[in-house]
């Protein structure tokens, strides 16, 4: 068995298939020659940076396991896949903890003026008054946006800091933890801080009337899927005041060309990293190391 290692494995994962006498190359590549490479291979293993199409399913003529390491499916198509009876396999909560840190990563920089602080200090400036209206998080309320396993993270670590958590979910959520379950519109009018945590969706979640809707000036956090929120909206959000702040970690189309939005003096961005911690990609390693040989060491 042979597989193609197409946005690279953690060593602990790359022992495990060696191991279990599993061959593999780990090289990238861009669609046109992968499509000539794919019929060497009974497996192809991805991140989000290869798209496993319709053209290159159907040139995997050997294929029978597609492997994401992550939680989204999105650049797999997955009803190809089962047409051509390839299991898809994935490692839904491995990266969670990782994520759920970012969130606050851009929540304390967004109520605190870290980027804006660390710039204007790197250029020899001393701003201390134009930063001393940071907000503190503790009694404030955050409305989670789906409650999987990262919104039940966020929630935890939400309620260590002293913040109030509302979370809506459009599967009936049931928890011990301390969260009071509320309908959308509910946790958009409620909410001081929003963060998302749901798939890729067909339109916008959030757009322009859903921010008219929010406490003014609500702090927005996405570190879901970039076509969650509607740019524009967000950057006419921002302009106005409605939104205070925004901290983004995935956009619309990767990598953002959208400088209006990245520049604004109120966002705080990062390159969808929200699972790029070392511990977070031996998890992911491991588990789709382990799921790989599953399947195709089972006989």
């Amino acid at each position: 068995m042979k597989i193609l290692i197409a946005d690279g494995i953690s060593p602990e994962g790359q022992k495990i298939l060696r191991d279990h006498g599993i061959d593999f190359d780990i090289q990238h590549y861009e669609l046109p020659d992968l499509i000539k490479v794919i019929p060497d291979y009974d497996g192809i293993l991805v991140r989000s940076a290869t798209k496993v199409t319709r053209e290159v399913i159907e040139a995997g003529v050997n294929l029978k396991v597609i492997a994401r390491g992550g939680a989204g499916l999105d650049n797999i198509d997955q009803k190809c896949a089962k047409e051509r009876g390839i299991l898809v396999l994935n490692t839904p909560a491995a990266n969670s903890h990782s994520v759920a840190e970012l969130v606050f990563a851009h929540l304390f920089a967004l109520a605190r003026f870290i980027p804006q602080a660390n710039a204007t200090m790197r250029e020899g400036k001393w701003e201390k008054k134009a930063y001393a209206r940071g907000i503190e998080l503790a009694g404030k309320t955050i409305g989670i946006v789906g409650f999987g396993k990262i919104g039940q993270i966020v929630t935890k670590l939400a309620l260590g800091l002293g913040m109030k958590v509302i979370a809506y979910d459009v599967i009936p959520i049931k928890t011990d933890l301390d969260v009071k379950a509320v309908s959308f519109e509910e946790l958009l009018k409620t909410a001081d801080f929003i963060t998302l945590h749901v798939p890729k969706q067909s339109q916008p979640l959030i757009g322009a009337q859903e921010i008219a809707q929010m406490k003014p000036g609500v702090y927005i956090i996405n570190c879901a899927r970039g076509n969650v929120v509607d740019e524009k909206a967000l950057v006419d959000g921002l302009n106005s005041g409605q939104v205070g702040g925004a901290g983004l970690d995935v956009f619309a189309e990767e990598p953002t060309t959208n400088l209006e939005l990245v520049r604004h003096p109120r966002v705080s961005c990062t390159p969808h990293t929200g699972a790029s911690t070392i511990e977070a990609q031996e998890r992911v390693g491991i588990e789709i190391a382990e799921k790989i040989v599953a399947t195709l060491c089972k006989n």
